[in-house]
């Protein structure tokens, strides 16, 4: 039997033999996790640290629950695989579930292993469908690194691929970003410009097949959208035939307050895509729901999808007992009042902290942006230089949290809070003390305006 190897080999073969995304691979030095729980992982030293953005925004139940680990072990002991074109009953268990959780009027469903296969599916489906090539999205926005997902995402992870991702038939209308709009209006004197653009995008292209948007934008700073932009853009999509796509990767199951975030505006898609919170992250599924109409259309034309793992019983299963803790504990009420628990620790620690421009989010879903200068708004750090993989001051204000026992998402200048639904009062307060704590090393980066 082979001796078993420490902590600090497990590091150096990780580093030699894997790849570390989205990063320059010399600067990679992964913490050696070995145990997770509740809302805290361990690490080989036997130190805890309070997952306060759920990993990538992923475990919402938390870590370990037993009702998820017992589901993955009974179908695994029952029926591991089996290939997608027969039906199982846990696939028609999980699909009549999902009828009871989406937006009313989303009731056809293909099971893919992750949020960027799921969108994949989402635009071919589009495609096929109106019969148009171009898709609309936005530019701070990601939606999956395989080429079709990477070409619709805005941000600078696009970059690096291009000018393949170019070839993908994807144009780019702005954000809806409240705090600093990219067509330099302000809301609500602004009457919903940005919504306006994209109908202005839609005339002037010609063959748009679809408009793709997160809700509720994740990584690229939890952008809440005013009331009337859904509406409005559902309105757009509508008198244009143009199909709507909802990327509920992040922001689905209960992480805003609601099942999922367009639940907050009463607006349905045409197609619904998420992944991450519907297993808690237990096991890779992703989700891409369509519209009864959509689905007619497939009667009579050939549906040009598929891949091995689709509807696999091993992902299924896990998503089933997802759905039926999340009902027990209630967790989609309890992300909502706790989200205003945070939100008001958040709003109080940007009062102490001038490098703090704001803070915005929904349920247990929020950002907190840092600046150079509160008046210019100016970024500590550019896209630029997160490219170049130089020192970011999120990344150092990470940390010295973690040194605290908190680990965050940070992102370019701002940082994704996303704890697991199921933390207390007590530990949210931990985890603002850890980032109150960390914050003077970016207060002391604060300039006084320009003359």
């Amino acid at each position: 039997m082979d001796s078993p190897i420490s902590s600090q080999e497990v590091v150096d073969w990780t580093r030699r033999l894997n790849y570390g995304t989205w990063r320059h691979q010399k600067s990679w030095t992964p913490l050696h996790v070995v145990d997770a729980e509740g809302c805290y992982f361990t690490d080989a030293a036997g130190k805890r640290y309070l997952d306060f953005s759920s990993q990538l925004m992923c475990v919402n139940l938390g870590h370990k629950n037993p009702a998820v680990i017992k589901a993955i072990q009974d179908q695994a002991a029952a029926l591991p695989y089996i290939a997608p074109g027969y039906a199982t009953d846990v696939r028609a268990e999980l699909s009549r579930m999902l009828l009871e959780v989406l937006p009313r009027g989303i009731e056809k469903f293909f099971f893919t292993t992750s949020g960027t296969d799921a969108n994949e599916a989402a635009i071919k489906i589009a495609r096929l469908f109106t019969g148009k090539t171009k898709i609309i999205a936005r530019y701070r926005s990601y939606h999956g690194s395989t080429m079709g997902s990477i070409a619709m995402t805005g941000d600078q992870r696009r970059w690096p691929v291009e000018p393949a991702a170019k070839g993908q038939g994807v144009v780019f209308a702005p954000e809806v970003n409240c705090y600093d709009c990219p067509i330099g209006h302000r809301y609500p004197e602004c009457n919903i410009a940005c919504a306006d653009y994209v109908e202005h995008m839609i005339e002037n292209e010609s063959d748009v097949a679809a408009v793709i948007v997160e809700p509720i934008v994740g990584t690229n700073g939890v952008l809440v959208p005013p009331p009337e932009y859904f509406p409005r853009l559902r309105d757009i999509c509508d008198r244009n035939k143009v199909l709507l796509i909802a990327d509920e990767v992040m922001s689905g199951w209960g992480r805003t307050g609601k099942w999922f975030a367009l639940d907050h505006w009463n607006v349905v898609p045409d197609i619904l895509v998420t992944a991450k919170g519907i297993t808690s992250a237990y096991a890779p599924l992703g989700l891409c729901a369509t519209t009864s109409k959509i689905a007619a259309f497939f009667d009579d034309h050939y549906f040009a999808h598929g891949h091995t793992y689709e509807a696999h019983p091993l992902t299924l299963a896990p998503a089933i007992a997802t759905i039926r803790e999340m009902r027990r504990l209630d967790l989609v009420e309890r992300s909502r009042e706790l989200g205003i628990y945070l939100g008001t620790k958040l709003a109080e620690l940007a009062a102490r902290h001038p490098s703090i421009g704001d803070v915005r989010g929904k349920g247990l879903f929020w950002a907190v942006e840092l600046v150079r200068n509160r008046e210019t708004k100016e970024p500590l750090n550019t896209k630029e230089e997160k490219l170049a993989g130089k020192p970011l001051v999120v990344d150092q204000v990470a940390a010295d949290m973690m040194k605290q026992g908190v680990f965050v998402q940070a992102w370019l200048s701002h940082f994704v809070l996303a704890p697991p639904l199921i933390i207390t009062r007590a530990e949210i307060d931990a985890g603002v003390a850890a980032m109150d704590n960390a914050l003077s090393l970016a207060d002391r980066l604060v300039t006084s305006p320009p003359e």
